[in-house]
């Protein structure tokens, strides 16, 4: 008799919103400093900074029917000056960044809710190996230029393409390719 192991259990479907409890920033926190410090080398210990005192996390959660199982990717947004929008920090643990949705959806609900609070612009500034995601859904790039030493896109989303999001709290779903 053989016996094969199982391939782990990954969920289906997503559920992306506001980070809205202790534990949803706390994992959203380390999945950067995993992504950013651990895994790109971007920052020596953490990627926390100034902005993370007034920026709003928003989180992808795998879902087992209606509790959230693992945090799975992150984003954050915050307004620099009235009207003026950033997303920044976009994170998607690793074992999930073929589920393209996860990405698009953090990035669909960062623009949307940032628009039902009065944005008139929202700008991201974009590793390069990111730039054909952003384009996809409808980002245009103002320019190019190199920080923390890797080369990176400024953005620029078309608010015409994310109606305001008046829940975010709640957020959306995201399914993967395989239920949907």
């Amino acid at each position: 008799m053989m016996l094969e192991a199982f391939a782990p259990y990954r969920s289906s479907e997503f559920q992306v919103k506001f980070a809205t409890s202790a534990w949803e920033r706390s994992q959203a926190h380390a999945l950067r400093r995993a992504v950013f410090c651990e895994e790109q080398r971007i920052f020596e210990s953490d990627d926390r900074d100034a902005i993370d005192d007034h920026a709003i996390p928003i989180v992808a959660l795998s879902m087992l029917g209606i509790a959230a199982d693992q945090l799975v990717g992150t984003v954050r947004i915050h307004q620099a000056e009235p009207g003026i929008w950033w997303g920044s920090r976009l994170a998607v643990h690793p074992d999930f960044r073929k589920i393209g949705a996860l990405g698009a959806t953090l990035i669909k609900l960062a623009v949307s809710s940032a628009n039902a609070i009065g944005c008139h612009t929202f700008l991201a500034n974009v590793q390069v190996q990111n730039g054909l995601l952003f384009r996809r859904l409808h980002w245009d790039v103002i320019e190019e230029f190199e920080v923390y030493g890797k080369p990176h896109l400024r953005m620029k989303a078309d608010l015409a393409y994310y109606p305001p999001c008046v829940t975010p709290e709640a957020g959306f779903t995201a399914l993967s390719r395989k239920a949907a």
